[in-house]
């Protein structure tokens, strides 16, 4: 016993514990040796094993065999760092500039900077990025979701912030067994519902739709698109529905246009994924000699600078600063401690028709 009357184990742990906490020892430093505290402490190698043996436990150290005790890169979350990660699905994306804006404008205000990252839209990186991010000081976490409409194999990896009380906020995506996280989404559903609903306004019957499969944008526009044509007593055939993956994006939507043409099943009109994939649709359809919109309309989605070009793309207005505004806010409620009775776990933004020259009236 010491003369506080505690266990001359606990003490040790207590003192080791608090020089971890207060910084005297960092994340990734190396404790002394069982020996080197043995003397330091004028203790028995057993009290000092027995004072680690509970640092290790409650997360404090790392105990590595044949190199020692270290502190574990985890503590770097214990002190408030005033870090925000952003994870992007892509970093070139057009939406990302504003994005990133819209959220600089809010936490920049509170004193907060952002650390990026980027997946590319791969499932192994978003892992890798969440292990590096671990490692790293930070205060909470944005991240759009790799390929949200399959089932997150790295659970664990957000079962770690969790545990270390790290915040985290999806945005334009989340994981169908992690809705109960904070999220805030577009509506895809209406946004593709509204512009398939226009086309069939217009007179157009045979709409096709170009959707991507593996994420949750995809597959919400596609069930708008279907409810609109269920309205207007279409029924929906599969086969006028391409479906594209992340891996084929830049190249099976422009075949596929090709081979409608190829194959004379060119329709009415064409609802788009995106911006990008109408564009990419429009431009190999003008390459055989199609007239945009005298012989088929086509939408987007996002109303992007490719959108706005020339006659312009009718398309689903994206309020990506509004979207990065109001993750920024969600985040900084997590973080200050707003429960989640006072706080939605899902926002919803409304999207917003815009109509340009890809659409005309059918003859």
């Amino acid at each position: 016993m010491t003369d506080n009357g505690k266990p001359k184990y606990f003490s040790l742990m207590e003192q080791l514990r608090n020089d971890i906490v207060s910084g005297v020892i960092r994340p990734g430093e190396k404790l002394p040796s069982e020996n080197e505290l043995s003397q330091k402490y004028s203790l028995s190698r057993h009290t000092v094993r027995k004072a680690l043996g509970i640092l290790e436990q409650d997360g404090y150290v790392e105990a590595f065999h044949g190199r020692g005790t270290y502190c574990s890169e985890n503590m770097r979350h214990i002190k408030k760092s005033k870090n925000i990660a952003v994870v992007t699905t892509y970093i070139s994306d057009y939406i990302f500039p504003r994005l990133i804006q819209g959220m600089d404008n809010v936490l920049s205000e509170s004193g907060y900077s952002i650390i990026l990252k980027n997946t590319a839209n791969s499932r192994q990186k978003e892992a890798r990025c969440l292990e590096e991010l671990l490692k790293k000081d930070i205060d909470g976490l944005i991240i759009e979701p790799s390929k949200s409409e399959m089932i997150c194999k790295h659970r664990n990896l957000y079962q770690n912030l969790d545990k270390f009380d790290i915040p985290y906020v999806f945005i334009q995506g989340i994981y169908s067994e992690m809705r109960d996280k904070p999220h805030i989404l577009m509506d895809d559903a209406q946004g593709g519902y509204l512009v398939t609903k226009y086309l069939l306004d217009l007179g157009h019957k045979k709409i096709k739709g170009f959707f991507k499969a593996d994420d949750m944008q995809g597959l919400k526009r596609h069930k708008g698109y279907v409810k609109a044509l269920q309205e207007a007593g279409i029924s929906y055939d599969p086969d006028d529905v391409i479906w594209f993956h992340t891996e084929d994006r830049k190249i099976k939507p422009a075949l596929m246009a090709k081979e409608m043409v190829q194959n004379g099943q060119l329709p009415d009109g064409i609802v788009c994924y995106n911006d990008q994939i109408a564009v990419q649709v429009m431009e190999e359809l003008e390459k055989l000699g199609i007239r945009i919109p005298e012989d088929v309309s086509i939408t987007g989605y996002d109303n992007s600078l490719y959108a706005q070009r020339g006659g312009g793309i009718t398309t689903i207005a994206h309020p990506q600063e509004k979207l990065g505004e109001m993750a920024a806010e969600l985040i900084l409620e997590k973080i200050n401690g707003v429960s989640e009775a006072e706080s939605k776990v899902e926002r919803l933004i409304h999207p917003e028709l815009i109509i340009r020259g890809s659409c005309r009236k059918a003859e």
